[in-house]
């Protein structure tokens, strides 16, 4: 936790309210996101016992699993979620944008708009990521066939969970996590995945402060839990008997309808209040302004989204049970690259966020003193445009001379640190700059800093970072397995197919 951070949650304590940690939002919010409230019975790994699902507040549509453990009812709720997330998806596959690659020569088509999935906390991505594993190697022919929209959803709830883990990122949303990076409250990081506590710091009722909201919210019986699982008091008291009822009326019709609407309306009242706080915690927020570089983070998710239906539509095959060595360290590659790049395009974007750098003296902030726009530099072999300025700043400055700093404000422009002054007062920091100024020997208008005008500067840079070079999986390093190898028998995590049998493995 940054010291930033820290200091706002203590206000928060102290205030009784969440404190902001950021001035815009750094999250793209679709039109008609999905939302998903799984629910899961305690006791029972990933048995899907109930969702709302909808794309708006008024939207939704409550799926359920009288009895949890029988593996066909488990199969019916697969394929009604399916017919609920598929058609959602191909509202996005619609009109499609030429983007130019290989330097213009060439183009290619994406999907102008992509679909978003949100669910309460991260515990509700790791139930899509669950229930795609266990549902996307299941057979369309065979002794037991499945519809083929169960494989497909499969596919496609696994793609939602691994674009969850990839940062910046807003193909899967658990919301505990987007509202606490904007907000920080007077709880603890394991309390604010409490979705009803965490909105009780930051939108508390009237007439209520935070910890009083976020007390009265760990009541299961005033605020269910946000799922996935089930309260174990709400199992044994209230939907162990309801189960038993309904088991029980097997063979009388009207008894066993009226168990089971008996069951439904009790899940429904788990679920609704999670779904109504996803939507306000989306609504609040939708109250932030977007961050100048959220667009094209989502241009990535847009790629990611169209590529896939490419592979799908080719009759591309599941993902994998587990990446081989090679693509497991491309992955992590990909991963580390996409954080780096996504805390400096944070820090770029919000001035609270680049103050937690400023604060470790990574950035600083000051006013421009003297500035030389016409200077040239001839020492090398032809005369190239240098300007430089003086910034005088008040603030801690950790970069040694020769450092390399850039402006959030001119992101394309280079700034060598030539002198660094100590004084009384502050420091004083000569810059010469470099790029950004146009191909001549005079600087365009506006592209060398003014004496007067108070900037910002840091070593994080947004530049272009290259891609590693792997080997190919059949040249797989012997310290890593050596190269794959192809097998007919059945191993781990391979589907058995049988009757009644979701998701079952060897």
């Amino acid at each position: 936790m940054s010291t930033l951070r820290a200091l706002a949650r203590a206000q928060a304590l102290a205030a009784g309210r969440a404190q902001p940690v950021a001035t815009v939002r750094h999250l793209h919010l679709a039109e008609r996101p999905l939302v998903v409230v799984p629910l899961t019975m305690a006791g029972e790994a990933n048995a899907p016992l109930a969702a709302l699902v909808g794309a708006a507040p008024d939207e939704a549509r409550l799926l359920t699993v009288a009895q949890p453990r029988n593996r066909d009812q488990r199969l019916r709720f697969v394929s009604e979620l399916a017919e609920i997330v598929l058609p959602y998806l191909d509202e996005y596959r619609g009109a499609t944008e030429a983007v130019p690659v290989d330097r213009g020569r060439d183009v290619r088509h994406r999907y102008v708009d992509a679909p978003q999935v949100v669910v309460p906390n991260p515990a509700g991505v790791t139930f899509l990521r669950l229930l795609g594993r266990a549902i996307r190697f299941r057979r369309v022919d065979g002794d037991h066939p499945v519809p083929p929209s169960v494989p497909l959803l499969g596919q496609w709830l696994t793609f939602f969970a691994e674009r969850a883990e990839h940062p910046g990122s807003a193909t899967t949303v658990a919301l505990t996590e987007a509202l606490s990076l904007h907000w920080a409250t007077g709880q603890s990081v394991m309390e604010d995945l409490h979705l009803p506590a965490l909105l009780g710091w930051i939108d508390p009722p009237p007439g209520q402060d935070g910890p009083t909201a976020a007390a009265l919210a760990e009541d299961p019986d005033r605020c269910p839990p946000a799922g996935p699982t089930t309260d174990p008091e709400f199992d044994n008291r209230v939907l162990a008997p309801a189960m038993a009822a309904y088991d029980a009326a097997v063979d009388d019709p009207r008894a066993r309808a009226a168990a089971y609407a008996h069951l439904t309306g009790l899940l429904r009242g788990q679920l609704a209040p999670t779904w109504d706080l996803v939507w306000r915690g989306l609504s609040l927020l939708r109250t932030l302004p977007a961050g100048a570089r959220v667009a094209a983070r989502f241009t990535g998710d847009r790629d990611s989204f169209t590529g896939y239906c490419e592979h799908v539509d080719a009759g591309g095959g599941p993902q994998p049970s587990r990446d081989g060595a090679v693509a497991a360290a491309a992955r992590l590659h990909r991963l580390e690259r996409a954080l780096t790049s996504y805390a400096v395009q944070r820090a770029y974007d919000d001035p609270l966020v680049m103050a937690e750098y400023r604060l470790t003296g990574e950035a600083f902030v000051g006013e421009v003193t003297l500035a030389d726009p016409h200077r040239i530099d001839d020492t090398g072999k032809r005369p190239v445009l240098r300007p430089r300025i003086q910034v005088v700043t008040e603030e801690s400055v950790a970069v040694p001379v020769g450092a390399v700093l850039y402006s959030p404000t001119r992101p394309g422009q280079k700034a060598r640190a030539v002198y660094l002054t100590r004084t009384d007062s502050g420091t004083e920091v000569v810059l010469e700059l470099s790029g950004g100024m146009g191909r001549g020997r005079t600087a365009a208008p506006g592209t060398v800093p003014e004496v007067g005008e108070r900037l910002c500067y840091t070593t994080l840079t947004d530049t272009f970072l290259p891609a590693a070079a792997f080997p190919a999986p059949e040249e797989t390093p012997w310290t890593h397995g050596g190269p794959p190898v192809t097998s007919a028998a059945p191993t781990a995590g391979v589907p058995v197919e049988g009757p009644g049998r979701v998701g079952a493995t060897r």
